[in-house]
């Protein structure tokens, strides 16, 4: 059974309606602690010799205690609160609609106000609840320019980039909902344990190609892992890029999360067609830019994507050139069932196959899990999301439906 909910509570309507209708307030979500610093004294609210010691309370109050009125500060003069609510935003998106999957996936909807003379704009973000740990699939553009073939995020023009707030937001509302940031009742320094949280991963998986915005990808991934904030592991941040070559290296330099390559074929005349970014960017250099990773080793390996698309890519021969394609390079192979959408020509492998393919792999060395398929139902798993999914027609649901049941042998 799948559930979807409207769940938008009443403060955070009000605040993105008043932002709709007025000039919006910087938001102090997304900001390093010195550009936080530079904006509270240009605001005039906060002199500089403060400014430290304001931004420190500000960045647990929004990254430890994840609240999101100002009002809720309690350390911070009343005054003081006032003038911050004046001049700053530290709102949530708004929350179009929550599909909970019969498998607990949970799918939300996020509506972002206008920036500039733009418009409204909404992205998709999926949370995966497995055993022992809770993965964050996050969106880091409206839509998307690949035109990956088998993707049905590609069939979605690209609007704009998201912002670094809008990037963190989507981890801060997760939490909210969830119930994973500390209650009114926890002490006040108290920070939540890695082991008792429900979003223990996240992944850049989302929506877009996060190496096309590097700048708020990196901003973002680097407030995520903050050890005084949101605190979670860079070992436990995964970004995943189509193959941007000349942002891999920058990636572990800057960032230093671990890396995964939506790869899907190991030729350039098969990938050319799946995966269009390989024209520019073949798979020489995508694959020599993965050799140079820094940090790679056995304990950091580089997790290639591989979607298995029936009579495209999933014979005995593929397995064989797959493994001498990555031979030398410390990785794993994720092997990803098709995942369904309506308007595609492609069929998932029949499951006997995807097993043969992953018995090969494991045989020459490298772990090649096969991904349980997870939200197909709500339209959110691997290469289903789309903003406008929410939309679809009741006859599209159905014809969904008969696809995985006619295309897939589970």
């Amino acid at each position: 059974m799948t559930l979807s909910l409207d769940i938008t509570d009443g403060n955070t309507r009000a605040a993105l309606a008043a932002r709709a209708g007025t000039t919006q307030k910087a938001s102090l979500i997304g900001l390093g602690r010195a550009e936080m610093a530079e904006a509270l004294v240009a605001a005039g609210i906060v002199p500089e010799k403060q400014a430290k010691m304001r931004v420190q309370q500000l960045w647990h109050w929004l990254y430890v205690r994840g609240v999101s009125e100002f009002s809720q500060m309690f350390n911070i003069s009343k005054d003081l609160r006032t003038a911050l609510d004046q001049h700053f935003a530290i709102t949530r998106p708004e929350i179009v609609e929550e599909q909970i999957s019969s498998d607990g996936t949970r799918k939300w909807l996020f509506r972002f106000p206008p920036r500039g003379a733009g418009r409204p704009v909404e992205i998709e973000t999926v949370y995966i609840p497995e055993e022992g740990r809770g993965t964050l699939c996050i969106s880091s553009q409206v839509g998307c320019t690949l035109t990956c073939s088998f993707c049905h995020t590609g069939t979605q023009k690209l609007v704009r980039n998201l912002t670094a707030e809008e990037i963190l937001t989507q981890l801060m509302t997760a939490r909210d909902r969830l119930g994973d940031f500390p209650d009114r009742d926890t002490p006040a320094g108290a920070i939540v344990p890695a082991e008792g949280r429900k979003v223990s991963n996240i992944v850049m998986m989302g929506m877009g190609e996060p190496l096309y915005n590097f700048e708020a990808v990196k901003q973002a991934l680097l407030i995520a892992s903050d050890g005084d904030g949101l605190a979670l592991s860079k070992r436990r941040i995964t970004l995943s890029t189509s193959g941007v070559v000349p942002e891999i290296f920058r990636t572990g330099e800057e960032i230093g999360v671990m890396l995964a390559i939506s790869l899907h074929a190991s030729n350039d005349d098969l990938r050319d067609l799946l995966v269009p970014i390989n024209k520019k960017y073949p798979l020489k250099e995508l694959i020599d830019a993965c050799r140079k990773y820094p940090g790679l080793s056995n304990a950091r390996r580089i997790t290639f994507e591989y979607v298995m698309l029936k009579d495209v890519n999933d014979s005995p021969e593929d397995a064989k050139a797959l493994v001498q394609l990555l031979k030398g390079i410390p990785a794993k192979i994720n092997l990803i069932p098709f995942n369904p959408w309506p308007g595609t020509n492609y069929q998932c492998s029949d499951w006997e196959t995807i097993e043969k393919f992953a018995d090969f792999i494991n045989n020459a060395g490298y772990a090649s899990p096969i991904r349980t398929p997870r939200g197909r139902d709500i339209l959110a798993a691997c290469g289903q999301l789309k903003s406008e999914s929410e939309r679809m027609k009741k006859s599209e649901r159905l014809a969904l439906e008969a696809m995985m049941i006619a295309g897939h042998g589970e």
